[in-house]
């Protein structure tokens, strides 16, 4: 009994105080299913790329014509103020 208390009390030290095991326990518990989680994430956002790459729009608006030229509008006096 007092063996499994001193390895657990060990691996909670190391855990605790070495930077590289911590890293090496988060990477053996999360790292790979975030990796996975990215990877999926990553594929799915090609797919929406290249379903909407494949849009074309193909409507003319009716006035394409006259856009270029000015319809008027409203018109302001200038006076220059010194």
């Amino acid at each position: 009994m007092k063996l499994l208390f001193n390895i657990i009390l060990i691996f909670l030290l190391l855990i605790a105080f070495v930077p590289f095991f911590r890293r090496f326990i988060f990477h053996l518990l999360v790292g790979r299913k975030l990796i996975k989680e990215q990877e999926r994430q990553y594929k799915a956002q090609q797919q929406r790329q290249r379903a909407n790459a494949g849009v074309k729009v193909d409507n003319v608006p009716p006035d394409a014509n006259q856009s270029s030229r000015f319809g008027g509008g409203e018109y302001v006096d200038y006076e220059e103020v010194k």
